[in-house]
């Protein structure tokens, strides 16, 4: 943003709706605190998607983009805890440093960013395929897709990938 003029869509969407979409993600959370910070997450979506002013139905605009943020914490989440379950039942010995274990976190996290572009079928053919090796045909089954489409998908995220920066944005 770079007028106040600019900013003012998104000021008076952040004042009129910040409490309600806090409430809406408390609910489904149940914890107050990464409720607040989903909603700054959705914020900052609104802000770099830059079409503040042209939102017609604020509410159903900020669910859609809080359901996007939700489904992103709960995945991320989810590997988070699959790569800790992982962890813990490796033998100590094979257990990875702390250093490692950061690098793995980070690289995840990357991999995070890079994949919230890609459209939802995208993105979850990709990880079907790659972390849990999957063949084309029973990620169509599971899908409800093509088997092409699966190949479509796989293709567009791994071009995706090549393309992203050597460092995302965080």
């Amino acid at each position: 943003m770079s007028s106040p003029a600019a900013a003012a869509p998104i000021d008076a969407l952040y004042r009129e709706h910040r409490d309600w979409l806090q409430g809406w993600l408390r609910r489904r959370l149940g914890d107050g605190h990464t409720a607040a910070d989903l909603t700054q997450d959705t914020f900052v979506r609104v802000i770099t998607g830059g079409q503040a002013q042209a939102i017609r139905e604020p509410r159903a605009y900020l669910t859609t983009l809080a359901q996007r943020v939700l489904y992103n914490f709960w995945r991320r989440r989810e590997l988070e805890h699959a790569w800790l379950d992982a962890l813990a039942a490796q033998p100590e010995e094979l257990a990875p440093s702390p250093e490692a274990y950061a690098l793995v976190r980070e690289a995840i996290e990357t991999l995070d960013r890079w994949l919230d572009g890609l459209p939802p079928k995208v993105r979850e053919a990709f990880l079907l395929r790659q972390l849990e090796g999957l063949p084309h045909g029973e990620i169509a089954a599971r899908m409800g897709v093509s088997i092409t489409s699966v190949e479509r998908y796989v293709k567009q995220a791994i071009v995706h990938l090549y393309t992203c920066p050597a460092q995302p944005d965080a």
